[in-house]
């Protein structure tokens, strides 16, 4: 019963495709056998708008001859490519394998353009114009999505442009995080912090870190808090980059500014992923694309200009 189930809507699929197929076969065998019987002038006796008559000519044989090739052509095709329903034709051609044909063929068009870059060192290859202007195509085709075009980010997706870093900013740490992508997750805390006016003394107490407007009647209140904070952020709450915690004293904030932001992270907790890119570009264009990027946050190179 199950593989009927399983199996309802490719069967479905193909017996629709199928019977329509026939269907069209079979008006045509309809139509080139009916013979309507006529006038004496060849008319069929229909008329439009008191003297419109409609002539009894038979269908053009042009016209049946490429209707019958339309009609043996789906049948090829059908039996070639997948269109009934499961079945994957003769030629196991998908989408995928098409796909995937054409990247390895442009990847292999490109490779020569590459060669020269892979043994380049990241500061060398950050002051090659060419190695900028091709790490520029491939970060407003694979980052500029989230981190926009001018890499300044936006809310939850971070600054690439201002040398502020979760995991590292060496050019290691960049190809790393391109590479195999970054999950960074912060539980709730609320629980452990304690009260709401716990989590908001201690909202405060964050935003004092970085010199940030905050009151300090609740800041000073909110620093004993801070120690369910301190086993990611460090007691001196400025991070830890193994970690992906975020600095807290440097007055940089990548999911909202201010109490409310605080506490609705505090109390929800955060979750932000960036996919890996290892299986979409190769090692040589990771490499030219972790230059670009590093080149934004270090002076002197043409990924700035």
């Amino acid at each position: 019963m199950s593989d009927f189930i399983n199996n309802f809507w490719s069967v479905y699929v193909a017996a629709i495709t199928l019977l329509g197929i026939i269907g069209c076969l079979l008006l045509l065998l309809v139509v080139a056998r009916k013979k309507v019987v006529s006038s004496a002038d060849n008319t069929t006796g229909h008329v439009w708008d008191g003297d419109l008559r409609e002539l009894n000519n038979p269908m053009p044989k042009w016209w049946m001859g490429l209707f019958l090739i339309t009609i043996i052509f789906s049948l090829g095709y059908l039996a070639a490519y997948p269109g009934l329903g499961a079945f994957t034709g003769k030629l196991d051609w998908t989408q995928t394998g098409a796909y995937d044909k054409e990247v390895a063929k442009a990847r292999a068009d490109l490779e020569p353009m590459y060669a020269k870059f892979v043994s380049m060192p990241t500061e060398q290859m950050a002051k090659d114009s060419q190695a900028m202007a091709i790490g520029e195509r491939l970060f407003m085709n694979n980052c500029a999505q989230c981190h926009a075009s001018d890499a300044h980010g936006s809310k939850s997706f971070p600054n690439l442009a201002d040398g502020d870093w979760l995991y590292g900013g060496t050019p290691e740490k960049i190809r790393e995080t391109i590479t195999n992508g970054r999950t960074g997750v912060m539980p709730p805390m609320a629980a452990a912090v304690g009260s709401s006016e716990d989590v908001r003394n201690l909202a405060n107490y964050v935003l004092s870190l970085s010199g940030s407007p905050h009151d300090t009647v609740r800041a000073s209140q909110g620093k004993s808090k801070f120690v369910a904070c301190a086993a990611c952020h460090g007691v001196d709450g400025k991070g830890n980059q193994a970690l992906g915690a975020p600095n807290l004293t440097d007055d940089i904030w990548l999911h909202g500014w201010g109490e409310a932001a605080i506490v609705n992270i505090v109390n929800n907790g955060k979750h932000n992923e960036m996919p890996a890119q290892k299986d979409k570009l190769t090692e040589a264009q990771i490499a030219v694309l972790a230059s670009y990027v590093w080149g934004l946050s270090n002076k002197g190179s043409p990924a700035q200009k």
